[in-house]
């Protein structure tokens, strides 16, 4: 996968909310409280996982603007890049 700047730059700004998060959660499992401290590692974890693989602009964009077209002057190839 290939990151643009704005794509790096938006990596980072998910990294910094979701680095204090998972910080808490370790720091809450070290502490015995091993449920409370897991769940906020894994709210960590899909902070980046959701922004980065289920938020992609790009492709939501291409969806909504290919369900508005209509059929006849859809590209019969854009179906086949979509991931």
């Amino acid at each position: 996968m290939r990151f643009g700047i704005l794509d790096m730059v938006g990596l980072a700004i998910t990294f910094a909310f979701a680095f204090p998060v998972a910080n808490y959660g370790v720091l809450r499992i070290l502490d015995g409280e091993t449920l409370f401290g897991v769940t906020l590692v894994g709210i960590a974890i899909a902070m980046v996982v959701i922004q980065e693989y289920f938020l992609d602009p790009k492709r939501l964009l291409r969806k909504l603007l290919g369900g508005l077209l209509p059929s006849r002057l859809r590209s019969s190839d854009s179906s086949s890049t979509e991931k």
